[in-house]
């Protein structure tokens, strides 16, 4: 049995929990945005399948779930509970950043495993990591004209996902099989997110130069 197809048992599982956690993120975000809870789980199940249709069209598969319309049934179903219960949490705010470090800990893994059950090359499985990683919570917070976590100045967040497609890749051709390639990705992913949580762990960002000016002329030159 080849890597790409032996994980293809693990697909299914890695997108029912990529799901469920990204929908709790939604919901999370429709309760600050004060909506109904019709507004709730059409927020959940936009951030829930966002990234993994996304990367199912640019890899020319069956859409996950549309092949699988229970997928949906877990977002609905997180974002009633969400609706009944987001008054209880002392922190939204902290709960959905944590709630959307674990989710992207598990999308990043399914995006690998579904470009490598496909046959791709290493570019185009890191960037299907990173896409269905990322793409769903961008989905999230601008219908919800929130500021997107994946573009906040500093935040380790798109390159948690790029470190942990490319985890995945390195211990697959290191001979690590058996889906311990996507436990590495998740491992990697989730650990960097944390740090940029938790230690404020960030990478340098460009900061703007003063224009140089050049020095004034010489007022014999200008006599000229």
């Amino acid at each position: 049995m080849t890597t790409a197809q032996g994980l293809l048992w693990l697909l299914p599982f890695l997108d029912y929990a990529s799901v469920a956690v990204f929908a709790l993120t939604g919901a999370l975000v429709a309760s600050r945005a004060q909506l109904d809870v019709v507004g709730f789980i059409f927020i959940a199940s936009l951030t829930a399948t966002g990234g993994g249709t996304l990367r199912d069209v640019l890899l020319n598969r069956d859409v996950f779930w549309i092949v699988d319309p229970w997928m949906l049934g877990v977002a609905t179903l997180a974002a009633v509970i969400v609706f009944f219960a987001a008054h209880l949490l002392e922190s939204r705010y902290r709960a959905i950043l944590w709630l959307d470090a674990c989710a992207l800990a598990v999308a990043v893994p399914a995006g690998v495993a579904a470009a490598a059950s496909q046959g791709m090359g290493w570019p185009v499985i890191l960037i299907m990591g990173m896409v269905t990683g990322c793409m769903g919570g961008l989905m999230r917070d601008v219908v919800c004209n929130e500021v997107p976590l994946v573009l906040k100045q500093g935040e380790l967040y798109v390159t948690c996902a790029f470190a942990g497609a490319l985890a995945a890749i390195v211990a697959e051709r290191a001979g690590v099989a058996g889906g311990l390639e996507l436990l590495t990705c998740a491992a990697v992913t989730l650990t960097l997110r944390a740090g940029s949580l938790l230690f404020g762990w960030r990478l340098p960002v460009y900061r703007p130069r003063p224009a140089r000016t050049l020095p004034p002329k010489r007022q014999d030159l200008r006599d000229k």
